[in-house]
């Protein structure tokens, strides 16, 4: 396939890809730069059409995915703010009897325990799916760049 491709091609659709890392600089650069760059050239070249439908959809379904693992982690953040602002529990309630300072601590005091395990898993998920979208994006440049078509993994066709 790469002879069938010019530099100008293979070189469109690794920028489209590429493109999708100015989210590190702006909102939403991840959308708006590919389907700026895409839109303006599906209709001349088909290696760009696909290349921008790929990358796009793979944008569009990593953003759905981290806004899905936000939703479920609600309920996590949601619990822990009592055990937060409960000032009484550390002992700061008795601070103007200095007399009777008491510094020892129980096991008992820190109730956030049963908190950090799915938060921790939910932020180890949103670090995959961060990892996951910076090493298929790379991928993605080099391989079409190198006239490769690429298909993304765990992608929803939006843009058909």
């Amino acid at each position: 396939m790469t002879d069938t491709l010019n530099k100008h091609e293979r070189n469109l659709s690794s920028l489209i890809h590429a493109s999708t890392f100015s989210k590190y600089f702006f909102p939403f650069g991840n959308f708006i730069i590919p389907l700026i760059l895409w839109t303006a050239n599906k209709k001349e070249y088909d290696f760009v059409d696909h290349n921008g439908k790929q990358a796009l959809n793979f944008q569009i379904s990593m953003q759905l995915y981290s806004i899905v693992l936000g939703i479920i982690s609600i309920p996590f953040f949601i619990g822990l703010l009592p055990n937060i602002f409960d000032f009484g529990h550390f002992g700061l309630d008795r601070l103007n009897n200095f007399n009777n300072l008491n510094i020892s601590f129980d096991s008992d005091d820190f109730r956030l325990g049963h908190w950090w395990l799915p938060l921790g898993i939910a932020g180890l998920a949103q670090g995959a799916l961060f990892v996951v979208n910076i090493i298929y994006t790379i991928l993605a440049t080099i391989r079409t760049n190198e006239g490769q078509t690429f298909r993304y993994p765990i992608t929803i066709k939006f843009i058909k």
